[in-house]
């Protein structure tokens, strides 16, 4: 299966419903280590289930049979506890993991190689009709418990953080954090080849970080009135809890480190 898809990938052709299928299937080995064969996924996998229950649904949809697309979707709901309305667009290789309490609303629009983590929304904020639910890029990874609301997009290679809700447009390989959403970058290091990042847990903390800035600029200051004093202090160093400039800005608006002179040198 995974020579079929890799194949389709290179000739950049849809492979067809029933290849579409075979790579939704062959990703799942790729991100949960927990998979063991494919006939586990088949009959054991909510998450695999509904995105295929949803492939027959979406068939129906673009044919215009709304109401057995529907009753379709209203079959794999009550199955899998997955909410993934037909007419919602869902690109190549996507993965529900755990697959409980995960909705997908209308007008959503989903690109290839995204992963859903449990308790995920993708949410609407009107009731008028037309585009009104989130669109997300390429290789979006999305933790538990995240809510996505609007119709907002949500750039390729993004991470959404857990439990974060999200309400305005992020940007391609940033990651969101908190209520409501804000934007961080990722450390170099957490991004692997194939763009998929899934240790959707380790995320940054943006206020811890701040936090800390502020206390290591506290002990340099310390440090520099203990040398006007003309007491003894230690080496100044740069920051510790972050590589970013965050000590002091000069006259011209830049920033730079600021170093420590020992008393009488």
């Amino acid at each position: 299966m995974k020579i079929l898809a890799d194949s389709a990938a290179k000739q950049g052709a849809a492979p067809g419903f029933f290849g579409t299928l075979r790579e939704d299937v062959a990703c799942v080995f790729a991100r949960d280590p927990a998979a063991r064969s494919t006939l586990e996924l088949l009959t054991i996998y909510p998450g695999v289930q509904a995105l295929m229950i949803y492939r027959v649904a979406h068939r129906l949809w673009r044919r215009n049979w709304r109401y057995a697309a529907r009753a379709v979707s209203f079959m794999a709901r009550f199955l899998t506890n997955v909410d993934i309305h037909p007419g919602a667009v869902i690109g190549r290789r996507f993965f529900i993991d755990h697959g409980a309490c995960v909705v997908i609303g209308e007008t959503a629009v989903i690109g290839d190689d995204v992963t859903l983590y449990h308790g995920v929304t993708l949410g609407g904020t009107t009731w008028n009709p037309g585009k009104r639910h989130p669109t997300l890029g390429n290789g979006v990874v999305v933790g538990a418990g995240a809510k996505i609301l609007g119709p907002i997009t949500v750039g390729d290679n993004a991470r959404v953080a857990a439990n974060s809700v999200v309400i305005d447009a992020v940007r391609p390989g940033m990651t969101v954090v908190g209520i409501p959403g804000r934007m961080v970058l990722p450390k170099e290091g957490r991004r692997i080849a194939h763009g998929i990042d899934l240790d959707h847990h380790q995320i940054p903390d943006p206020v811890g970080k701040a936090i800390g800035c502020l206390l290591d600029r506290i002990a340099q200051m310390e440090r520099e009135i203990a040398q006007l004093k003309g007491e003894p202090t230690h080496a100044d160093g740069a920051c510790r809890t972050c590589d970013d400039t965050c000590s002091q800005p000069t006259f011209d608006g830049s920033w730079k480190a600021t170093t420590t002179i020992a008393p009488g040198a």
